[in-house]
């Protein structure tokens, strides 16, 4: 049902709790002056948001916007009635996330009307709360508007706490030496729930300074402007702390990016000093290789040189009757001079071409 609790107030004593709205507008007209009916709508159809501006004169551009929802916070006065928009929240820490209620509340001269179209927040305790004083529910609408208020207000504290709690953890996780690149997408996560945060609470100081200053013009209760400059006091400390994390979620994310850099950074010259230690070695390596070479290229070198007069020796040191180099005169000395000139020859060919 649309209607989720109604009841008129006289002197603010709830003196009844009709069922439907028809009831309730009957009632209010039965009580006179002073009575106030204060109706609770729960996601209620368009038909019943149109029997509610009829009864009350509700301007169609704020009962347009309380159909929709999904409206940012703001006060709009439309002659002697109020539309204001709240945004409750509350922080989910497993998640960390901010998540937001929505209430329109409507009031004027006699008349409180409260929608919402989310399940929370739950206004029955304000509700509670507020006539079990009826001298303070006597004061009328604005006394009604001015609970609601402080109660969302106050329920942006465990938000605070919450979020203070997790910049707290990012901040020791940095000055710890924790340089995780994916930290830097949980710091991103959380700056956005505190601007999305800061987009619901922002306007809620200038709002409840609009209402301090029409405060003599639409004879405010006196005990009602006190309580407003609270709520005004307790919105400024909380869109300050929210504006703290903001700044320092920002500083968190930049500081970050620098020591992952610094790391990468640290990292490279690493990897470089490494990769140059390696060339120092594979440059040792080759240089021994290419010295190994050229003891090989001399040992070749001389290696065949000798190879030469053994060759010719070998040759003439066979035993056979048939060499007619044996029974020669000059043969010995050809011989000799043979291996003697294979050898420098030789010898020049492996020096020019720098074996030797």
């Amino acid at each position: 049902m649309a209607l989720i609790d109604n009841g008129i107030y006289v002197d603010g004593v709830r003196t009844q709790s009709p069922t439907d709205l028809r009831r309730t507008y009957d009632a209010l007209d039965a009580a006179g002056g002073g009575a106030m009916a204060w109706i609770g709508l729960f996601r209620p159809t368009d038909a019943e948001l149109t029997s509610v501006a009829d009864e009350f004169g509700l301007h169609p551009l704020a009962v347009e916007d309380a159909g929709k929802g999904h409206q940012r916070a703001k006060l709009e006065r439309y002659g002697d009635t109020l539309f204001v928009v709240l945004r409750p929240a509350w922080y989910d820490h497993d998640a960390e996330t901010v998540e937001f209620g929505e209430v329109h509340l409507f009031t004027g001269d006699g008349f409180v009307v409260t929608v919402r179209h989310a399940a929370r927040p739950n206004l029955a305790d304000v509700r509670k709360r507020l006539e079990t004083d009826p001298e303070w529910l006597g004061r009328g609408s604005e006394a009604v508007l001015c609970a609601v208020l402080d109660e969302v207000v106050d329920g942006y504290a465990p938000v605070v706490a919450g979020l203070q709690d997790d910049v707290d953890e990012i901040e020791d996780d940095l000055f710890d030496g924790d340089v995780d690149p994916d930290s830097s997408k949980r710091i991103y996560q959380l700056l956005s729930e505190v601007i999305g945060f800061q987009r619901a609470i922002s306007p809620l100081p200038g709002m409840a300074r609009s209402l301090l200053l029409g405060a003599e013009k639409y004879g405010t209760d006196p005990e009602v402007q006190n309580q407003l400059r609270n709520v005004l006091d307790h919105a400024i400390r909380i869109t300050e702390r929210a504006d703290t994390f903001r700044a320092l979620l920002e500083n968190a994310l930049t500081l970050h990016a620098t020591l992952v850099t610094q790391e990468q950074n640290d990292a490279m010259r690493r990897m470089t000093s490494a990769s140059l230690a390696q060339g120092e070695e594979s440059r040792r390596l080759a240089q021994a290789s290419m010295r190994q070479g050229e003891e090989v290229k001399k040992i070749s070198s001389w290696a065949a040189i000798l190879f030469a007069p053994t060759l010719v020796a070998s040759i003439y040191g066979m035993n056979f009757d048939h060499m007619p180099e044996l029974h020669w005169t000059f043969g010995y000395p050809f011989a000799i001079v043979l291996m003697l000139v294979m050898a420098v020859v030789l010898w020049f060919v492996f020096k020019r071409r720098g074996w030797l």
